[in-house]
Order: structure tokens, then sequence, then C-alpha cells
């Protein structure tokens, strides 16, 4: 086994090991470094430290790389359907035909919820964003579902097959509209577009890149390696809580904006760009501009130095999406100003500032009729079976233990009380 060396100020030497991943990926093992030095590492946001050692997602920030279980997310993109995706992440193979056949089947005969739960909808406020809503439901579904074991092939059945139901009741309630039950006869995403539009099973006849499109936006968002919302739902799983409360903690990482809801900022950037008299020339010298504040939504990614390849397979949806509804949106107008000058402009191509999945995924969320406020509550579909995949092998892991991270104290040195009267 190979080692690193670390000296430190008082000339003790410590030999610690170093990990090699299966891609050649290089780690120095530090689990036992405050025990038998005094030491901890300090690393703000954690950008530097591999907080586990996971089977599931790879990722080649430099090379534009994103493998799940091995296959490479252009393959599974091209070939695919969600279901097989959830179901490559969660057991860790594809599925053959009889599998997938059997795990649609049990995920439609899961997919209602228990009518109880209907009344808590009722309670929240007409403006509730849906993300509060599909929290909450997601935790409260452990008081109607009882954890079987930690790694349930039920909990999880019930959870990917409700989370469907719960986000289409969610956008039912925002707009008033009476909940739409979900059908056995139709598949995992036309079920989606049926709950939320009401499209009657008999006459299912919503444009075929529809449901094109939300199968290919949810496979590229199902997982993304240890990014906030995962590692969250890791760090809560590691107390052994279940799976329901673990992926609740996880939605609501997810709705920051600078996370998943950063396609929702999108959106509302252009929006802005559009009440300024479309004037996007004025965002783009703004967001050159050193000392404003303003960046333009949806262009770069932390871990992508050279491209997004997600964003590269949906720029070919989206423009076949906006093609073959024949839409004429402001917004679209103006996010197509953005992109040609982000892929052509020696300021953005400089800093690698290009269209990342965010961009895109607002654009056709939009297209399709999907709401702003919902496109965290979509990104949340698709990385359902990451964070059930996440979730599964920390529970199993036997080395796995509860995460505590450490940190440096920069506060105040010990100070005597003084009594109130005496302040």
């Amino acid at each position: 086994m190979s080692t690193a060396k670390l000296i430190l100020d008082d000339g003790q030497e410590y030999e610690l090991p170093v990990v090699v991943g299966s891609e050649g990926e290089k780690a120095i093992d530090i689990t036992k470094l405050r025990a038998e030095t005094g030491y901890v590492s300090l690393d703000s946001g954690y950008g530097n430290t591999a907080s586990c050692q996971s089977s599931i997602t790879f990722i080649d920030g430099e090379n534009g790389i994103l493998r799940h279980r091995g296959y490479s997310i252009e393959d599974l993109a091209k070939s695919s359907r969600f279901l097989e995706v959830c179901y490559l992440l969660i057991y860790g193979r594809l599925p053959n035909t009889a599998e997938l056949v059997e795990f649609e089947y049990n995920l439609s005969c899961h997919s209602l919820i228990h009518e109880d739960m209907k009344k808590f909808f009722e309670g929240y406020h007409p403006d509730a964003h849906p993300m509060a809503i599909l929290s909450a439901m997601t935790v409260s579904l452990s008081s109607y579902y009882p954890e079987v074991e930690k790694d349930s092939d039920l909990n999880i059945i019930q959870l990917l097959a409700k989370m469907k139901t719960i986000a289409a009741f969610s956008y039912r309630k925002s707009k008033g509209l009476p909940y739409v039950y979900p059908s056995e006869g139709l598949r995992y995403t036309e079920d989606f577009l049926h709950m939320m539009f009401y499209v009657p099973t008999e006459c299912f006849d919503l444009p075929d890149v529809f449901e094109h499109a939300l199968n290919l936006l949810l496979i590229l968002h199902a997982d993304h390696e240890q990014n906030c919302s995962t590692s969250t739902v890791r760090m809560v799983g590691s107390s052994r809580a279940n799976l329901f409360a673990s992926v609740a903690t996880g939605i609501c990482a997810l709705w920051g904006p600078l996370h998943g809801g950063a396609n929702q900022q999108v959106i509302e950037m252009l929006e802005r760009i559009r009440d300024d008299d479309c004037n996007f020339k004025k965002y783009i010298d703004k967001a050159k501009d050193k000392n404003d504040p303003f960046r333009v939504m949806g262009f770069g990614h932390r871990v992508y130095k050279n491209f997004d390849p997600r964003a590269k397979i949906l720029k070919g949806m989206t423009d076949k999406v906006l093609d073959q509804l024949g839409i004429d949106d402001p917004l679209l107008e103006i996010a197509k100003n953005l992109e040609e000058i982000a892929l052509n402009d020696e300021y953005f191509v400089k800093r690698k500032l290009y269209p990342n999945v965010d961009f895109y995924s607002g654009i056709i969320y939009r297209a399709i009729g999907i709401p702003t406020n919902m496109f965290p509550v979509m990104f949340t579909l698709g990385r359902l079976p990451g964070w059930i995949a996440q979730w599964k092998e920390l529970v199993n892991d036997p080395a796995g233990r509860l995460n505590r991270p450490r940190q440096i104290y920069t506060g105040e040195n010990e100070r005597a009380y003084s009594p109130i009267a005496e302040r």
C-alpha cells in the first residue's frame, strides 16, 4: 500500500495510507489523523474531502465525464428510460425485461397515498412553495408506511411511487385544483404529467416530446455524486434515520438557490431581462463588470471545468422541444441570445462560463408548461433514485459510522461570567 508522509512543525513524521479508486483517483486517508497527531484537516465546504467510498457515480470534471455504475450518461440518456436508470442506481445493474416489468408494476401498485394524507395539503397556504409541501409530506410518509428494514425494497418502492403523486398534488394544491389520482395504465413519466395537467387516460394525447423531454430530464438529474443534498441524505442516514426522513432532508437541501433552485433562478433572471425591455446586452455587460454583483445564472459549474455533459445532451432536446411546439416566448428568445453569447464571447469562453444543465432544464420545463416554482420539485423527482441508492449504500456499509465533522474554534477564550446587575 502506498503512503503519504506528513511532517509537522515539531519535526514528527507520520505515514498516512493512500486510497486509490477504480478510476485512479487518489485520496489520503486521514481517518486516524486526530487520534495519532492531535491535528484535524480544515477543508471549508468539503471541496477537497472524500466523505465516503462509493460505487454508484463517477465524475471527471476536467474531461466532462459522468457515469452511473460504469455506464456513460450519454448512453443512458440515449437508450434507457428513467425507471431503468432508477433500477441501475439502486440495485447496481440494468434490469432485464422481466425485472423491469415487475419494477414498473410494483411502482404502479404503490403510487396512491393514504387518503388521510390529503388532509395535510388542506393545511397549507395557497402560496406555499411546493418544496415546503414536498419535504413535509415525505417525512410524513414514515407515519403511514412504517420502516420494515434498513434496506427494505418495500420502503424504496413506496417512496419512488408516491413521490410523483405528492409532487403532482402539491402543484394542484397551489393552483386550487382538485387532485388527480394516479393511473395504473400509464408509464411513470406519463402518469406524472397526467396528474399534473389532468389529461384523461382514455385520451392521453399530450405531445410525445413532453414525455420524452421529462424522461430525459429525470435521467440527467438522477445522481451526481456527493453534492450538497446527497451528502445531506448520507449525513442524516448515518444516524440510522429512516429512508423517508433522510430523503426529506435532502429535499430541503436541494431547495436552496445555489443547488436545486438554480434552474428557477435562471427563469427569474430571464424575466428580469424581459421586464427591462429585453436588453440582454446590458446584463451581459453587468456580468462582465467585476464591481457589479449581477451574475448570469445557469452558466458554469463547480465540478465540470470544460463542459457539463448533461447540458450537451439537453441542448439537443431544448431545440427539439422549441421547434416541435412552435412556442413564441420572449424569455426563450432571450435565453437563446444569452446562449449564443456564452458560447462565442471571449469573456465567457476564457472563464469557462458555458450553459449548464440548470440553464437548459429551466427552458424546457417552461416550454412544456411546468411553473417556475415547481422546477426544484422536478429536480427532486429526478434525484430521488440517487438519494435512495446513496442511503442504501451507506446503511449497508459495515464500516459506516455516524458522521461527525470537526471544526476549528475561532471564538472567545474562557472569560468570567458577570451577573446581569454588574454588566
